[in-house]
């Protein structure tokens, strides 16, 4: 497997690709033609050197994907209101009366701010809550056990959630394109043209899920917590959130690794990320990998890649063929040296 370096996103009957500041919506809209959107989106870690040191930039980057994310699921959203909806609420034209031109962004920006503060307090406020009851209610004394429960309730809450929304059928399609996304991504980094065969074929999961990204910040809390005790729970709670930061780091970086290296370490710690995915990714259709493929092509050069993938794997073979051939050239200078010393013997 090559990396790519590509990503993307499942949005409303559509898919979002992003290749370093380049990235494409394509929506397929209610009369069944593909409607294609490419654009830049360059970041608030651009140009900034320590805004992109490790550990650093995860967190930014997390919340560029969340702006971008949501930028794109509102355009693709766009194409399926109601005509009943399209009507512009008093909530819109006071948005646009007082910000103008940036109205969209400052609502994207309030969504995305709201959004995580919410996630915050569901899976790391909350769980710590919960725990501090039961240390309370059952006169619990080991602060291990207490991070433990702690933990279990954060997982558990997750998952929850995870199941629950994947009842509700616009989910349920997001899903299935999210699926598309992952098997266009696989389907080049392995080597394969990018063909609805091709992709159809290919796996659904992938190492660099945003599922996997949530759960690692999941497990990474936990074991961090577990070492890092205070008394009270007001301090629990603002320690947890002084925390967030270091925890999105760490897992990043984990991501970002496992997307590089196919050690099996890697392996290994990837493989409850890729478990998760069986649950936030469905298999898609061919007009959903249609879609798939035009967001793809239009910010990446998979042909190219193709070229310089076969390339890289020629070297290799040039390399491991010139190796065995200096170690049987070795091997026959040994077999001579042993024979000369047989015949000295003789």
């Amino acid at each position: 497997m090559k990396p790519s370096g590509i990503g993307g996103q499942a949005v409303l009957e559509g898919i979002m690709m992003k290749n370093k500041e380049k990235y494409a919506v394509a929506v397929r809209k209610p009369d069944k033609e593909i409607e294609l959107k490419v654009d830049e989106y360059k970041g608030i870690t651009k140009g900034n050197k320590i805004l992109n040191l490790p550990f650093i930039r995860g967190v930014f980057n997390f919340i560029d994907s969340l702006i971008l994310g949501m930028k794109t699921l509102i355009y693709s959203a766009d194409f399926y209101e109601d005509e009943d909806e399209v009507e512009v609420k008093p909530g819109d034209k006071v948005a646009d009366s007082l910000f103008k031109e940036k109205a969209e962004s400052v609502m994207i920006g309030v969504t995305v701010f709201i959004s995580v503060i919410i996630a915050i307090g569901l899976f790391m406020v909350l769980p710590t809550i919960i725990a501090g009851f039961f240390e309370k209610q059952f006169n619990i004394l080991s602060a291990g056990l207490v991070s433990a429960i702690e933990g279990i309730v954060r997982i558990t809450l997750f998952l929850i959630y995870v199941v629950l929304i994947s009842f509700m059928k616009d989910i349920q399609r997001t899903y299935m394109y999210h699926g598309a996304e992952h098997k266009c991504i696989n389907c080049i980094e392995h080597g394969n043209e990018l063909t609805v065969e091709n992709v159809m074929k290919s796996s659904r999961l992938h190492r660099r899920c945003g599922t996997s990204f949530l759960l690692f910040v999941m497990i990474i809390s936990i074991i961090l917590f577990m070492f890092i005790r205070v008394d009270g729970m007001v301090l629990k709670i603002v320690t947890r959130l002084l925390l967030v930061p270091v925890v999105a780091g760490i897992s990043y970086e984990i991501i970002r690794l496992a997307g590089r290296s196919d050690a099996l370490i890697v392996r290994i710690i990837s493989a409850p990320g890729l478990l998760l995915q069986r649950l936030t990714t469905k298999e898609p259709d061919e007009d959903m990998v249609e879609v798939a493929i035009a967001a793809v092509e239009a910010v990446f050069d998979w042909k190219q890649y193709l070229e310089e993938y076969e390339a890289e794997l020629d070297a290799e073979m040039e390399e491991s063929e010139e190796s065995d051939s200096e170690e049987n050239e070795t091997s026959d200078e040994s077999d001579d040296e042993n024979a000369e010393d047989d015949e000295d013997d003789v």
